[in-house]
């Protein structure tokens, strides 16, 4: 699949689709994932086993796991005191769904804060749309605009803000306003520079380096560095046999729990660690057997003087009934 240098391949997957609509137009679209994840994946393994290791639905107080159906969803309001919201409630207060992105009005570009920005999508035409949603693109473009509007995508209502940038438009997911704290308890200068001591001389040599910096975006100069160099020492140490079997964990069956057999445990750990099923010849059944028996055997010992006296106490009370008769 072709792609710009420095950029991951185009998703052609529709995730959404419906309509951008403002004033009494209609333009049909489809919505695709404008990102695509580059961190590590790390899992989690028992290092004497190789085990995988999971997540449980585990009780804070008590430590126990517990079961879905036992689980209510509840907001904590102030101390210890929740409220327990059901299901049905949650789903009353669900937004209404439609298949429409609402844009309610339109502001200068510049206006809309960094930091308010989310989650970016790539808008597509469809169903004969093209015409249409070239002449939103290209209007937002000459007026320097961007507009603002409202989506429910998965039940969830969404800001966003629909953006032109370069054949495509763009659907920004923004944070509501009361999600983005305020900086005024922050210990910042004042914002004015003569205010925070910043001198003219100062600002002017600042001004030049800037200057002096500046270039043009592009996003094969900025890569994930940790990622490349983990994926680099990862590729090294395969290559070099530097591996750990991890045997894939089979579902449980009806009944059966997830807790670890400590004895499955020890055995795998002396025949190497669980790093792979040891062979057939190499698990001596009798011994094992044997010293399972040997505990047995014990307990009967133990058991058969305490049953030689109960017997001799028997026959010592019929001797003594028949001398009485």
């Amino acid at each position: 699949m072709a792609t710009h240098k420095g950029l991951a391949p185009t998703s052609t997957r529709t995730l959404w689709k419906g309509a951008i609509t403002f004033g009494l137009v209609h333009i049909p679209i489809g919505l695709y994932s404008a990102t695509a994840e580059s961190g590590i994946d790390f899992d989690w393994l028992d290092k004497r086993t190789m085990d995988p290791v999971g997540y449980k639905r585990v009780n804070k107080k008590t430590g126990k796991e517990i079961d879905k159906d036992d689980i209510v969803k509840g907001v904590k309001v102030e101390g210890g005191e929740y409220v327990v919201v059901s299901p049905e409630e949650i789903q009353k207060a669900y937004p209404r769904t439609t298949q429409t992105i609402e844009i309610e009005a339109f502001i200068d570009a510049d206006e809309v804060p960094f930091v308010y920005l989310e989650r970016p999508y790539f808008v597509g035409p469809v169903n004969k749309g093209d015409k249409v949603y070239a002449l939103l693109r290209e209007a937002l473009k000459k007026s320097g605009k961007v507009g603002i509007a409202k989506v429910v995508i998965q039940t969830k209502q969404h800001l966003a803000v629909v953006i032109p940038c370069g054949p495509a438009l763009v659907l920004n997911l923004l944070r509501w306003g009361g999600e983005i704290r305020s900086w005024e308890d922050l210990r910042l200068p004042p914002a004015d520079a003569k205010a925070a001591g910043v001198k003219d001389a100062e600002l002017k040599m600042a001004m030049q380096l800037i200057e002096g910096m500046s270039g043009h975006w592009s996003a094969d100069e900025f890569r994930d560095s940790f990622r490349e160099e983990i994926m680099k020492l990862v590729e090294s140490k395969a290559n070099a046999g530097e591996t750990e079997h991890v045997t894939p964990v089979e579902k449980a069956a009806a009944g059966e729990t997830n807790v670890v057999d400590l004895t499955e445990l020890l055995k795998r750990s002396l025949q190497g660690g669980g790093r792979g099923a040891p062979s057939r010849s190499a698990a001596p059944a009798r011994p094992h057997a044997k010293r399972a028996k040997e505990p047995e055997r014990a307990v009967a010992a133990k058991e058969k003087p305490a049953a030689k006296k109960a017997a001799a106490k028997k026959t010592a009370a019929k001797t003594r009934s028949r001398r009485a008769a």
